[in-house]
């Protein structure tokens, strides 16, 4: 399950439980609507409420954000407490063209993903 929240120029994602296929396509509508605007768009995902995500989650996100978008976004905040999701954040700057960050702090992420 994700919630969603949007402000002038940033989608603030936050996923509890396991992120699903529909759960991605929810975001997916989300971020395009507010790409179609003026300026410039950042991301705040909020995944430490996350147990998991399904194969296809991690198949759309690859298409979705390194082929389609991979110009599109400014800054891309992560915030987990998991190694891993660090991780693939990192690994994810080598597909997009956005300054991504991974934080445990989330009043920081927020704060940075604003500026």
């Amino acid at each position: 399950m994700i919630t969603i929240e949007e402000s002038s120029h940033l989608v603030n994602i936050a996923v509890m439980g396991e992120f699903t296929i529909n759960d991605f396509k929810q975001f997916e509508e989300h971020a395009l609507y507010k790409l179609n605007a003026p300026g410039k768009v950042n991301l705040l995902f909020d995944l430490r409420g996350m147990i998991g995500y399904t194969p296809d989650v991690a198949w759309e996100e690859i298409k979705f954000f390194s082929r389609e978008h991979n110009h599109d976004f400014s800054r891309i905040a992560v915030v987990t407490d998991d190694q891993w999701i660090t991780w693939q954040a990192w690994l994810s700057r080598l597909f997009l063209d956005a300054d991504i960050r991974a934080f445990s702090n989330y009043a920081e992420a927020q704060d940075w993903a604003q500026a």
